[in-house]
């Protein structure tokens, strides 16, 4: 858990200091002589240069590929006009509101870690394994949690040394991180490039797709950061095209800098980025309007088997890019063009149409209890980190059970009190959870049926609109009412039931993002002028939250789009270990987010719904690219990469002048 012998990255922990006072440690982090030899750094995106592990020769983690690549390399060479893009996604660092912290504490034999993460199951899992202790003897809890976004998913080592000294000391021990310590150590987001092709018949369909990615893992293979840039990747590589020849070549590097694994959208925003890319690239080259390009290659009819496997169920991308167009005002652009040149300002409008797959478990429990008093407990195993789950779970179970949404109450974040979950991520907490949360209600209803039925000696008692009643009988029970009778005859087991389910297939959240930009080019200063959303969600539990996380996706979006840039110097020292020189989107940088549902229900979960968590951060990148790109094309600018500061956008237009 400790570096051992070698430091791979700056920020990689090399020793603990346990004290009374949070003075007391940093005073004996000052008596630490810690000497270092300095060996070659690698930090090229780029197999080869200095070993940093002896089994992974030229740093090579791994080499994937997926698809078709002979019938790949085939369409390309046939293809009537063939245009390459390579797309630099830029390294962030996450920065919740809330850095990363735990405590952990030993009673009577067992471990109790406290931690703000995205769920607690496997930090159970992972704890008991490395300090060898039986599972039973582990309990994790999650508190509310300031912010998660993929980064506070995994087992760090900090929460398995707390957990060994509060063992070995027989004391409780608190650990929490400093602003500047998460920037060094917490993963990091993204960091890839990729090559892009793509290859249309004469009538402008798409015949091969080719992509070649070179992704930075760090220094150590994060938990999930191999399948983010491959497989996850993989899951939407195509976009919501019909496209029948594709290949993605994934090529993993290890490098001197911190690990790189989940942030929010983990792979989908990556992929879409660059098709959204290579696919406004083409309107461009090829003189063609870029709505009509992406049109002709819409997936039409479904379900719709892609190139990598997936299969998305249902839905209507013509449908929701016109409800763009007209939600956007793409008709009026060419005036709002001209009004910001009147006053030497370049405007760019930018389209991206995305679609992504919910990720993560497919299995869920819920567990429901019937409190005395007409209100509810229900224990979840997903884990809210600001997103509102109470909010939205209390709805669900009010709508099923009759019971009053103010008297539920939701437990989440302890291993001790349901026996196991997914946690959060993905995209996948009310669609999964809502569909285990629906199967226990069930569970409950059919098991206080047949007890109505025996107690009360009838036959055919049902459930229907919030109350138990049978024909040719005066039964008139709320589940409350039933609930009361129930544990007055001693049957008290009948009000707490759990259920386990697992879905079939995953649901494919997809919309359409419109960006207006306007650049000054005296400065290179850009302003998000106008932003346009049209999602298909499917059904929407909780409007109001869903719109929040389409907010706060877009302005990560905006983020790494713009500001956002974790840079190393050639000693692979971390440029950016404060706010000071990281800049963060603020509520000012952003305009009013216009977000309209244009839903078609999954049909692979009993709701319909589809996942809102991560889409927005999934659209904005290629929509906020293809806006700078726009605005500057017309100042002979050909190629552009994100982040798009001043002084970036100010150089590249000196370079074309």
């Amino acid at each position: 858990m400790l570096a051992e012998g070698r430091v791979r990255f700056v920020g990689e922990a090399v020793a603990m200091i346990v004290a009374e006072t949070l003075d007391q440690a940093r005073d004996a982090g000052e008596l630490i002589d810690l000497s270092l030899d300095e060996v070659p750094v690698a930090l090229a995106l780029e197999p080869g240069g200095a070993t940093i592990h002896p089994e992974a020769p030229g740093n090579l983690a791994f080499d994937y590929g997926i698809g078709r690549e002979a019938e790949t390399a085939a369409a390309l060479t046939q293809a009537a006009h063939v245009v390459r893009l390579e797309v630099i996604h830029n390294r962030v660092i996450v920065n919740p509101l809330e850095p990363r912290g735990a405590w952990a504490d030993w009673a009577e034999g067992r471990l109790h870690l406290c931690v703000n993460g995205q769920g607690v199951w496997n930090q159970k899992k992972e704890l008991a394994r490395m300090l060898g202790l039986a599972p039973d003897a582990v309990r994790v809890t999650n508190p509310d949690v300031g912010g998660g976004f993929g980064m506070k998913a995994m087992t760090y080592p900090e929460y398995v040394v707390i957990a060994q000294a509060a063992r070995m000391l027989g004391r409780p021990v608190r650990w929490m991180a400093e602003r500047g310590e998460g920037m060094l150590s917490d993963n990091a987001g993204r960091d890839l490039v990729a090559q892009a092709e793509i290859g249309f018949d004469a009538g402008l369909r798409i015949t091969g797709y080719r992509v070649r990615v070179l992704s930075n893992l760090g220094a150590y293979n994060s938990q999930f950061g191999q399948p983010i840039q491959s497989e996850l990747f993989s899951k939407v590589l195509t976009g919501v095209y019909d496209i029948p020849h594709a290949w993605q070549n994934t090529i993993g590097v290890f490098t001197n800098t911190a690990p790189v694994d989940a942030y929010r959208g983990a792979g989908r925003p990556e992929a879409i980025l660059t098709i959204e890319r290579v696919m406004d690239e083409a309107a461009r080259v090829l003189g063609v309007d870029p709505f009509d390009l992406r049109r002709r290659n819409f997936i039409r009819a479904f379900p719709y088997r892609t190139v990598t496997g997936q299969v998305i169920d249902v839905g209507d991308f013509p449908r929701v890019l016109a409800r763009a167009e007209v939600e956007a005002d793409v008709a009026g652009f060419a005036a709002r063009r001209a009004e910001s040149a009147s006053r030497g300002m370049l405007r760019g409008l930018g389209l991206a149409t995305y679609i992504e797959s919910i990720l993560g478990d497919p299995s869920e429990t819920a567990r429901l209890t019937l409190d005395e008093g007409g209100g509810a407990t229900l224990y979840v195993g997903t884990q809210s980190n600001g997103q509102g789950h109470e909010t939205v779970y209390a709805r669900m179970a009010a709508g099923m059970t009759g019971l009053p949404e103010e008297r539920i109450r939701v437990v989440q974040g302890d291993s001790d009190l349901i026996t196991n979950g997914g946690g959060t991520g993905g995209s996948r907490s009310v669609t999964v959870q809502g569909t285990a949360l629906r199967a226990t209600v069930g569970q409950v209803v059919a098991k206080m049926a047949d007890f109505l039925e025996a107690e009360l000696g009838l036959t055919g008692v049902a459930f229907s609109d919030h109350v138990f009643g049978a024909s040719g009988s005066n039964l008139r029970l709320t589940l409350a009412e039933a609930a009361d009778l129930a544990r007055a005859r001693g049957r008290a087991d009948l009000c707490d039931q759990a259920a386990t389910i697992t879905l079939e297939g995953r649901s494919f959240p997809n919309g359409a993002h419109l960006a207006e930009v306007e650049i000054d080019p005296e400065t290179g200063a850009l302003q998000l002028d106008r932003y346009t959303v049209v999602d298909d969600f499917g059904r929407l539990i909780a409007p109001e939250l869903a719109i929040g996380q389409v907010h706060g996706g877009v302005a990560q979006g905006y983020g790494q789009a713009v500001l956002e840039l974790a840079m190393h110097d050639g000693a692979g020292q971390v440029l950016a270990a404060s706010l000071m020189d990281y800049a963060l989107p603020r509520a000012t940088d952003l305009p009013f987010v216009d977000f309209t549902s244009e839903p078609v229900p999954s049909v692979l979960n009993p709701f319909g719904m589809k996942g809102c968590g991560e889409a927005g951060t999934v659209g904005a990148l290629g929509a906020i690219s293809n806006a700078v790109r726009d605005a500057l094309a017309p100042r002979g600018v050909t190629r552009v990469d994100m982040p798009f500061s001043p002084q970036r956008i100010w150089h590249w237009l000196q370079a074309a002048a």
